[in-house]
């Protein structure tokens, strides 16, 4: 259901069967995953040892780098819970899981999208190795980024560039999800997750993530909820709601969610690394033409507007 493609099969050439493999990926699940991507596997494991520092350190020298949902930051436990698009998030059932966000570091020279997009980054004076090291990763998984728009244009039969040239200054949100043991949070609520079942809002979300019994799954096209298949050195793509939109859902933008922490497994401590990638704000998203896309019926809608719109409501006041 889910695939592995090695993209090293599209660089020797492959273009054509890979491209047809990440359609039908994305028409029937809306996630593969892919190897071959060349990240460093000890950038990952820097990256995720610096936030475990500033994740250890006690609330109270935490506090000074509080954000909101779409800000920049740590947020803490409780202060997210996430939903399906159109439906309210339940508050008191927030999100297990605390995390530390970062944007892009871009300039388009547009005041008001430079203010509004790509306002600086906070990094803690405690752990000052983290700014590098998640710069680092964020560019590398940018260059991956633009590789896998032109996968996705050839998928689409769309010219070479197409996606990428709506997405040069475009922002992104770079999470560092960490899900903490059930000793520390406590017994879930009946219905609460460390993350609620959600799809996501853009156009590509690229996963590095840690297993454990409290882990991903999605759901299936019969409503039935499976664990996400993960092979070691490999990252976890799936398409989000403007890309789905963007293709009239010949993509799918899929229902999936985090488990809570396991009563099997108390001690279970997770930490997951998201870039979740978008196209220039000012890009209105209409669908495709057919036979590209398969429904005209969405109404334009403008990224940023959509992606501030989600940002909101998955905010806990």
């Amino acid at each position: 259901m889910i695939p592995l493609i090695d993209l090293r099969r599209w660089r020797s050439g492959e273009r054509a069967s890979v491209a047809a493999e990440t359609d039908s990926a994305l028409r029937e699940s809306g996630f593969l995953m892919i190897s071959g991507h060349g990240v460093s596997i000890e950038l990952r494991a820097a990256v995720r040892a610096a936030a475990k520092r500033f994740f250890e350190l006690p609330a109270e020298q935490k506090d000074p780098y509080a954000a909101p949902v779409g800000g920049r930051g740590w947020i803490p436990i409780g202060k997210e819970a996430n939903a399906f698009y159109g439906l309210e998030a339940d508050v008191t059932r927030a999100d297990l899981k605390e995390s530390y966000t970062i944007g892009r570091e871009h300039r388009t020279g547009v005041p008001a999208v430079d203010e509004a997009w790509f306002a600086p980054n906070v990094w803690p004076e405690q752990v000052p190795e983290l700014a590098r090291l998640c710069s680092e990763y964020a560019r590398a998984i940018r260059t991956l980024y633009d590789e896998l728009l032109e996968i996705c244009a050839a998928a689409l039969g769309l010219p070479d560039g197409w996606l990428i040239e709506r997405s040069r200054n475009s922002p992104h949100t770079f999470n560092i999800n960490r899900y903490p043991p059930l000793r520390e949070t406590g017994k879930p609520l009946d219905g609460q997750y460390r993350v609620a079942p959600h799809t996501d809002w853009g156009i590509l979300t690229i996963l590095d993530r840690e297993v454990g019994y409290g882990g991903l799954q999605i759901q299936t096209l019969d409503e039935q909820w499976i664990d996400a298949p993960h092979v070691e050195d490999s990252f976890t793509i799936n398409i989000g709601d403007l890309m789905a939109r963007w293709t009239g859902d010949r993509w799918r933008s899929t229902r999936h969610r985090v488990l809570p922490p396991p009563a099997e497994s108390p001690g279970e401590e997770l930490i997951s690394l998201i870039l979740f990638l978008e196209a220039d704000v000012d890009t209105v998203i209409v669908p495709l033409p057919t036979p590209i896309g398969h429904r005209q019926d969405y109404p334009p809608v403008t990224a940023g507007d959509y992606l501030m719109e989600r940002a909101n409501a998955a905010t806990v006041a």
